[in-house]
């Protein structure tokens, strides 16, 4: 029987045409709204993931309770001690320590006379450590603009945006004014090595990024780091999987009480993340959510056509004595085949139209100059497993529901009125 019905769909182009392309352009837009929300939502959380604060983050409970400040004088002593914990305790993440810091940015002119000065904030990072992720992990070799990066110790990278405001360019000297560990002024020279631009103009209006050993020196926080980021193995953010790590790190110091004491936060700890981050995590459910009522709203009004249309039809293989059960489940099979042929079509237009922005992306940096949320600024569809399914469920789905609804008109047809209405 399947067969059959296969030829019949395959060769009446009146009955499953308009079914099969409504189904593939459902299952194409799921795919593709699916995977660019997923894109640009995951590349949004990845993004203050790296650059802020790692899938899960230590600190002491006094640098906790004040983080937004970067309060530096309640950092974490003997950091690289901890982070050896850290490394026993929780061997699959991957731990870099950190320094966060606002200063005053002074850059001279050529008889070393104040030509401009700027606020800045900065990132201390592991720039010249063997091995060290963090330049990856800040797209630094692909967002550099002008010069190099940092080579050794005594060099720092400037955002573009604030060289080009103070005419500065790599090479040059400027001070850095700041406050020590312990409350004093610092002032420390710096040579711009070169320019980065991050795409985020949040970033981009005043960044500064040294190597995390100059800093300590500047700012006489020897051996200790404000925070200590951690990066779960994935490429996107696991949330349950941060989240465990979270709550076995400090059941481990739940039994330090002193206010320097160690204590995680995962990202979603961050204010507003947990919003977002459930909001990300149910795009899916929405999107099938919503094509499913759309499609089977259509679908069943191009079934009830199709029945109008068909309905001598079903006169006649009722009056021939086929059971009207029969006759439902036989429709029935009818739109689960044409739900698979569209969604199969849909699937493979969707798929190639994710690939190819993936690869170029879409750039909207022009439309971001005055943002201040940290987002990127070429926005790609994910690449996910989830792809490759997730249009099935609205196609098939939804033209069953269709069917279903219009098909029941079936069980309405009475013999006794089949001859009159055959006219035999």
């Amino acid at each position: 029987m399947i067969k059959f019905l296969l030829k019949g769909i395959l060769n009446d182009k009146g009955r499953s045409l308009l079914p099969i392309i409504v189904v593939t352009l459902g299952s194409m837009l799921t795919i593709f709204l699916h995977s660019w929300l997923t894109g640009v939502m995951g590349e949004s959380i990845e993004l203050s993931s790296n650059y802020n604060t790692g899938d899960v983050r230590v600190m002491t409970r006094a640098y906790a309770a004040e983080k937004e400040q970067f309060p530096n004088d309640l950092a974490i002593l003997d950091s690289p001690l901890l982070v050896e914990e850290l490394k026993k305790l929780e061997p699959s993440v991957e731990w870099a320590e950190r320094i966060r810091f606002g200063a005053l940015a002074d850059f001279p002119d050529s008889l070393g006379e104040t030509r401009g000065q700027g606020a800045v904030v900065g990132w201390a990072v592991d720039l010249l450590g063997e091995g060290s992720k963090e330049p990856q992990r800040f797209n630094l070799q692909e967002s550099l603009e002008r010069g190099r990066l940092p080579e050794k110790g005594g060099e720092c990278l400037l955002s573009e945006d604030l060289a080009a405001r103070y005419g500065v360019s790599p090479g040059e000297q400027f001070t850095l004014f700041g406050t020590t560990m312990e409350g004093g002024m610092s002032f420390t020279n710096f040579i711009v090595s070169g320019t980065i631009r991050f795409g985020s103009p949040a970033l981009d209006r005043g960044a500064v990024i040294a190597d995390i050993e100059d800093i300590r020196a500047a700012f006489d926080m020897e051996g200790a780091s404000g925070e200590i980021l951690g990066f779960l193995p994935y490429d996107y953010f696991n949330e349950e999987e941060a989240e465990a790590v979270k709550s076995r790190l400090n059941a481990e110091w739940a039994s330090d009480e002193d206010e320097f004491a160690p204590v995680a936060q995962s990202l979603r700890d961050v204010p507003g993340m947990a919003d977002f981050l459930a909001y990300s995590n149910y795009i899916g459910t929405i999107m099938i959510f919503l094509f499913v009522s759309a499609m089977a709203i259509v679908l069943w009004n191009a079934g009830l056509l199709g029945g109008l249309r068909r309905y001598t039809e079903f006169g006649v293989r009722i009056a021939l004595g086929e059971d009207k059960g029969h006759i439902y489940r036989s429709l029935l099979w009818e739109a689960l085949m044409t739900g698979v042929i569209g969604s199969v079509i849909g699937t493979a237009l969707g798929v190639t139209v994710v690939y190819a922005l993936n690869s170029h992306g879409i750039d909207i940096s022009g439309m971001m100059k005055n943002a201040t949320m940290l987002m990127p600024s070429v926005m790609r569809p994910a690449v996910t497993p989830v792809m490759w399914y997730i249009g099935f469920i609205p196609g098939v789905f939804s033209m069953l529901l269709g069917n279903a609804l219009a098909g029941i008109g079936i069980y309405k047809r009475e013999t006794a009125r089949l001859f009159n209405e055959l006219e035999v």
